[in-house]
């Protein structure tokens, strides 16, 4: 079945956490509705999903490839033009220190910007309804819900004391 896009608009965060209880009883789960909101209010203000991120994942995974990289860069570097100074060895590390150093922070650097903008799921190419009124402090209830549902939905939003009921298109 084809999806359908509703939105509600509230006045009041109260109704807009009442909205979300409705559309739990209507059979909808967190996964399928999302606040919208110009003003920052706490996680879980509204009931909604906790989100998980592993933001955290991706910083560890840029050093190692750094690492790696600033390794054999300089090692493969002095191996392939091997100048012999002094009686010296030709690996030598503490110049290979500082190389690594700066390879790793790059790559903890670069992969902490791709991990941030994966995981804030940028960009977005699913079209969502929005009103302009969202930031001028109005709450908005996003549901991506089946054709069958919509009569539903709209009715339970309505219920919870929307300002207006919009409907969509989705995906």
């Amino acid at each position: 079945m084809a999806k359908t896009a509703v939105m509600g608009l509230y006045e009041d965060a109260n109704y807009a956490a009442e909205a979300g209880d409705a559309l739990q009883e209507v059979g909808l789960t967190n996964e399928d509705y999302d606040f919208l909101t110009g003003a920052p209010y706490p996680e879980g203000a509204f009931g909604e999903r906790e989100i998980h991120h592993h933001l955290y994942v991706f910083p560890f995974v840029g050093a190692l490839c750094g690492l790696t990289a600033g390794i054999l860069l300089t090692s493969m570097t002095q191996m392939a033009y091997p100048l012999v100074t002094g009686g010296k060895p030709i690996l030598s590390l503490p110049p290979m220190a500082i190389v690594t150093y700066e390879a790793t922070m790059l790559g903890a650097i670069l992969f902490t910007v791709l991990g941030i903008i994966f995981e804030s799921r940028l960009p977005g190419f699913k079209p969502k309804l929005y009103d302009d009124r969202i930031t001028q402090g109005y709450i908005g209830v996003h549901v991506t819900c089946e054709e069958g549902q919509v009569v539903d939905v709209e009715q339970a939003l309505t219920q919870a004391g929307a300002v207006e009921v919009k409907r969509g298109e989705a995906d």
